[in-house]
């Protein structure tokens, strides 16, 4: 799927993501992370049109639409997409996938049972493998093929160029069983996502040697073990072609021949008219033409939509007149129009008359878009401006723009590490709070910001974040040292020690400049390169502060990632990464002492509709009016958040979403200026590097939230070079509690426990407001009317074996459809 703004790649580790005074970081033990039972959620069910097997016709070639040729075929190396993963998953064991409620699932085509047999004193799991299963080439699936995974990915060769290797590197050892066909596996460490591992499962010829698994595996899979196997990889047809498996032992795949087809989003609806391909995911626009053909197709009616439908009789007239006219020139220029316009007319019609052949299958698709504050520096490094950006967001209001509309549900999502119908999944949000323009006002005001802080002159001292504490610090230090000399100087060395004092004031003052420069990231080279700029509650009116341009040398930081995260891309796979347990230094027990410290919290330091850290300071007193006009100030500096959203054309609703925001904060005074990237630069040049104050992405959905979703959540650590070690956090927010659930939950064998854990971590995850999840994604996917089993599936894996032509004659050749 071709979705600007998803975090998208190989591995679910190349989802190359998310998220002060003392008790407002942490929260009560109760706000969002009690131990009652689980919210009863459903999800959307997936949209297929499901069919038995025997209702599904014998042969025929089909079409799938995927957005580029993969650039490899192993999944495990960093630049793997989303390409790489429907094609591996027609022909690798994948040994648990996820079922149509977002559990990992046994796969009885490779395994008869796998479970643990030991927890004490280390924990082993024994795979038996179903005894038909075998390798394309005949030779069986069984303990080499997991040794030598195992050893590619344990991240302990470096010869081997992997993307993770998080559950692998906690394995101590693999021995075969009773038989070949039992693997027992040891653990280190107890990990609770074992599960998660040896999917897919690649043949020991693969990834038992690094060149073949660097290499090799990018362009060819010579041995599979899937109802499908390789024919061919053509770059020039844009194809990666799957015929039928002659050694498959379940059930027999129902198409002759699966073709992948790379095309471009804007070229889908041509594609589908054309008839080049059967399976696409498509955006709304296009769904909507698929919608209008299926209706006016029953009615009969001329088009009342598509090129001159929006003429009116008078221009109708006045354009046969000139075209009649006897005024040659302006004759021959408005036939030359109404020709053009007849021919675009007619291919309308004709593209109209061929999608009636389609049905658009519609789920919710297992990711969640939500909006990231870059925390790392600017007004965002503030807790409390973080906050009041998250209240003031009418969750359900954007939620209801994008989903609405297609006829999907639409609720706010609420938790980071799970969606709506998964196991596990309940609404923390209440430890952030509701949405509420007073409480998001007060806390901006406690953080400084007011409406006659753009006219002030800088102080000396700020409220805020660590950083501009320590600035602070520093400043005052300098004060003190020169008013030292001063004493002891005479007349002359004194005005001379004013004079220093003057210019290091002024000097102190540029480097604030450039840092506020900096968070609003307006240079003037940023703006001519982006395709549209404006900002926000800001009317440029006499005594306003203009926008300034950032130093070359503090417009964009790029933090370096860490080892897990080397390959900063887009993903859509399982991404994972190294589980380390936290440090026992005096920073994290300073975390757990305030965690603890808030834990204990009594009902009185609880406010309605979220917890006590989600609110400034009781008798903080908020603007009097509901809404203000123009952003806040402070220091002489305005509030401006520089929103970065995608340019392309296949990016508009999330550029609408984008534009509802900033008019929710210009309601508390936040101004937002919003620039627009090109859609190839928008991830990696963006949001990985954190040039960004507020940004729209997405990320998938897991079955294996302790070990996916902590390397996006993860405190960033300091590097050796002044850089910050992000992994996938990419807001740059995260604490050392959040940290320790998930390494408790990672290794907690019980699932009841760790489910709860994860509860407790998304809790805390809310209540830092790095990353506010607003809603699921719309998975709107267009198919050929008289296909099976494939369309919108939700959560679930495809069964590729079971897909094919109800039809008859549709599941002839080529040429007999034509017929």
């Amino acid at each position: 799927m071709s979705h600007v703004g998803v975090p998208r790649g190989t591995v679910r580790k190349r989802r190359s993501l998310a998220l002060l005074t003392a008790g407002v970081l942490t929260i009560p033990a109760l706000a969002g992370c009690s131990s009652d039972s689980e919210e009863t959620s459903r999800g959307v069910p997936q949209d297929i049109a499901p069919a038995a097997r025997d209702r599904v016709a014998d042969g025929s070639t089909v079409n799938w639409a995927v957005d580029a040729m993969p650039t490899t075929l192993n999944a495990f190396q960093a630049d793997a997409d989303s390409a790489t993963t429907k094609i591996t998953g027609a022909l690798l064991p994948t040994l648990f996938p996820m079922d149509a409620a977002g559990q990992p699932k046994l796969n009885p085509d490779y395994l008869e049972s796998a479970k643990i047999i030991e927890r004490e004193p280390k924990q082993v799991v024994l795979y038996k493998l179903n005894q038909q299963a075998v390798w394309s080439d005949g030779r069986e699936i069984g303990a080499p093929d997991f040794v030598a995974q195992w050893r590619a990915l344990s991240g302990k060769d470096s010869a081997f160029w992997t993307a993770r290797n998080a559950g692998y590197e906690r394995i101590e050892k693999i021995e075969r069983g009773a038989d070949d066909l039992q693997v027992r596996v040891t653990f280190a460490k107890p990990y609770a996502d074992w599960r998660s591992l040896f999917s897919p499962l690649y043949p020991k010829e693969i990834t038992g040697k690094p060149d073949t698994f660097n290499d090799g595996a990018r362009t060819a899979l010579k041995n599979t073990a899937g109802p499908f196997q390789l024919k061919s990889v053509s770059k020039a047809k844009g194809t990666v072609t799957l015929t039928r498996n002659p050694r498959w032992w379940g059930d027999k795949a129902k198409l002759d021949t699966l073709v992948f087809r790379a095309v471009a989003p804007k070229d889908r609806t041509k594609a589908l008219a054309d008839g080049t391909v059967h399976i696409t995911d498509v955006d709304a626009t296009t769904a909507d033409r698929i919608a209008l053909a299926l209706r006016d197709g029953s009615n009969g009616q001329p088009l009342t939509h598509g090129p001159g439908a929006d003429l009116t009789p008078a221009a109708a007239l006045r354009s046969w007149a000139l075209a009649n006219g006897s005024d040659e020139e302006q004759a021959e220029i408005a036939q030359a129009a109404r020709e053009k316009n007849r021919k675009a007319v007619a291919a309308y019609g004709a593209e109209q008359k061929a999608l009636r052949g389609y049905a658009v299958r519609k789920s919710l698709e297992p990711a969640y878009t939500q909006l990231a504050l870059n925390g790392e520096s600017g007004p965002l490094a503030d807790d409390r401006v973080r906050r009041a950006v998250a209240r003031a967001l009418d969750r359900q209001e954007l939620a209801e723009t994008v989903l609405k509309p297609l006829g999907l549900p639409a609720k706010p999502l609420g938790s980071h590490l799970a969606l709506a119908g998964q196991p596990g999944y309940k609404d923390g949000s209440g430890a952030l709070g509701d949405q509420n323009t007073k409480e998001a006002q007060a806390l901006l005001a406690d953080a400084g910001w007011t409406q006659g802080g753009a006219a002030e002159k800088p102080k000396d001292t700020k409220a805020g974040s660590e950083a501009e504490k320590k600035a602070d610090k520093d400043e005052a230090d300098e004060k003190k040292d020169a008013e030292g000399k001063a004493d002891t100087e005479d007349k002359e060395g004194t005005e001379k020690t004013e004079a220093e004092e003057k210019k290091t004031d002024k000097d102190a003052d540029k480097d604030a400049d450039k840092a506020d420069r900096a968070a609003v990231g307006s240079d003037d080279s940023a703006a001519s390169r982006a395709e549209g700029l404006y900002i926000v509650g800001q009317d440029d009116k006499p005594g306003a502060a203009p926008v300034q341009a950032p130093d070359a040398s503090t417009a964009t930081h790029v933090l370096a990632p860490s080892r897990a995260a080397a390959a900063q891309s887009l993903a859509l796979l399982r991404q994972a990464s190294a589980v380390s347990a936290v440090s026992e230094d005096g920073t994290t027990a300073e975390a757990a002492s305030k965690a603890t410290t808030q834990d204990k919290a009594t009902a009185q330091d609880k406010q309605p509709g979220g917890a006590a850290g989600a609110y400034a300071p009781l008798g903080t007193a908020a603007p009097a009016p509901a809404s203000v006009k123009g952003p806040l100030g402070k220091d002489g500096k305005t509030l401006t958040l520089r929103f970065v959203l995608p340019s392309g054309p296949g990016s508009q609703s999330l550029r609408g979403v984008g534009e509802r925001i900033a008019a929710m904060l210009e309601k508390i005074g936040i101004g937002t200026e919003i620039t627009k990237v090109p859609d190839e630069s928008y991830f990696k040049d963006h949001i990985a590097s954190g040039d960004y104050d507020l940004a729209l992405y997405s990320w998938p959905a897991t079955a294996y939230p302790a070990t996916d979703g902590r390397p996006i959540y993860a405190k960033p650590e300091p590097a050796t070079d002044g850089s910050l070690l992000v992994e996938q956090n990419y807001t740059r927010v995260g604490t050392d509690h959040i940290d320790q659930l998930f390494d408790q939950a990672v290794a907690e064998l019980d699932e009841k426990a760790a489910r709860e854990l994860m509860k407790q971590a998304d809790a805390r995850i809310w209540a830092a407001a790095g990353s506010i999840p607003l809603f699921q994604r719309p998975q709107l996917v267009a198919v050929d009317k008289k296909l099976a089993n494939v369309g919108a599936f939700g959560f679930a894996a495809p069964r590729y074996q079971d897909i094919g032509f109800t039809d008859r004659q549709a599941a002839g050749s080529p040429a007999d459809r034509k017929k």
